[in-house]
């Protein structure tokens, strides 16, 4: 699903501040351009593996041919990271006086967002709710060929909670998308506020069992699955959905932007 008649939209001025501090520290993991050493050839010379060969080769020793140049090259990051977004009905819930669930998962897209931008790492965002198993939404936020712009920011905060939590089905296609990306290292972020659960017998074990079997198959798609939550209930059942590595709870919601920021750092660093 793609939002119609969504406004382009400059970042919230509440934002604005978070946002500059964030491009700053993620300005660091852009790409640097570093020197290749040991090569066989290139654009200087290697004058430490030009003595070494030179020496070596005084002593009567036989070596391979000769790498003693070295490059200067952009030392790339690869990786793909695709935001997934709980939109259930549980989001329209408030978290203190001012907010609600859905009002800090839209601050933290934006705010995810804007570093990311600034990293240069590829990323997209989808959020999903359902409506039994034959009802699956899935919005498109962001895709990994978009850029990020007035229009992304429009999509973002038009989002509005619906339904339920079908996190399986979610899963899934979310792990379709990217194990289409050519990256060797693939990151699947989920942020939920609850419990798998829908309409139709998915409450309770099917849907439990259900998104464990999702979060196993993205791992054997070279897939790393990550949730990030904010249900106090959450270490009942997310350590068996994740694994004891695989999630973190967030108690504060307000901080939940800071914190997703933070995680996504650490574990692409």
């Amino acid at each position: 699903m793609l939002a119609q008649d969504v406004e382009s939209l400059a970042l919230p001025p509440h934002l604005r501040a978070k946002a500059r501090h964030l491009r700053s520290l993620f300005e660091m993991l852009k790409p640097r351009r570093i020197w290749m050493n040991g090569q066989a050839d290139g654009s200087d010379l290697d004058i430490n593996a030009l003595i070494d060969h030179t020496t070596d080769r005084l002593r009567g020793v036989q070596t391979p041919d000769a790498h003693v140049f070295r490059s200067f090259v952009n030392a790339e990051r690869d990786l793909s990271c695709l935001l997934l977004a709980d939109l259930s009905l549980s989001t329209d819930s408030y978290v203190n006086n001012e907010q609600r669930v859905i009002d800090v998962i839209r601050d933290s897209l934006f705010l995810f967002s804007e570093a990311l931008a600034t990293s240069g790492d590829r990323f997209a965002l989808y959020g999903f709710s359902s409506r039994r198993r034959s009802h699956i939404r899935f919005h498109t936020l962001k895709t990994f060929n978009d850029s990020y712009n007035a229009d992304i920011r429009g999509r973002i905060n038009a989002i509005k909670p619906g339904y339920y939590t079908r996190m399986g089905a979610a899963i899934r296609y979310a792990a379709c998308l990217l194990e289409g990306e050519p990256s060797t290292q693939k990151l699947l972020l989920i942020l939920s506020d609850g419990k798998p659960n829908d309409l139709d017998k998915y409450e309770g074990r099917y849907g439990i069992e259900d998104t464990r079997m999702a979060v196993r198959e993205c791992a054997q798609q070279g897939i790393q699955p990550f949730c990030v939550t904010i249900d106090e209930k959450a270490r009942e059942y997310l350590p068996y959905l994740f694994g004891s590595n695989g999630y973190m709870l967030v108690r504060n919601a307000s901080q939940l932007p800071a914190r997703l920021t933070a995680l996504y750092a650490r574990l692409t660093a």
